[in-house]
């Protein structure tokens, strides 16, 4: 069975992909949170990151061809960036360790 052929693997990309769409069309309205709604945005956001790390993780130690040609197909658009996967969740990491930051500073 091929890695894109599990009933799992089809639903957690699924929920990923809803997930991180439902918290970008939250985030639009982040600056109008209120403290403890910014604290709980954040937390969901690393929640997402490190779900979809784990997922992609998956994918990069997969034999299948399908994942590996995804892997590959990731890095060729970040490349584009000149981003590589591991400097996304860096930048990710950062952004949100900032977004924390600023938060603390608003006590």
């Amino acid at each position: 069975m091929g890695f894109f052929d599990s009933e799992i693997v089809q639903q957690e990309a699924r929920q990923l992909f809803e997930d991180y769409q439902n918290l970008m069309q939250l985030g639009g309205d982040y600056g109008k949170f209120d403290r403890e709604g910014k604290k709980l945005f954040i937390e969901k956001m690393e929640e997402m990151m490190e779900r979809y790390r784990i997922f992609m993780k998956r994918f990069e130690l997969s034999e299948d061809f399908m994942a590996q040609m995804t892997v590959e197909q990731l890095k060729t658009q970040l490349g584009q960036f000149g981003v590589t996967p591991q400097q996304m969740f860096d930048q990710m990491h950062y952004t949100l360790e900032r977004m924390k930051s600023e938060l603390e500073k608003q006590v």
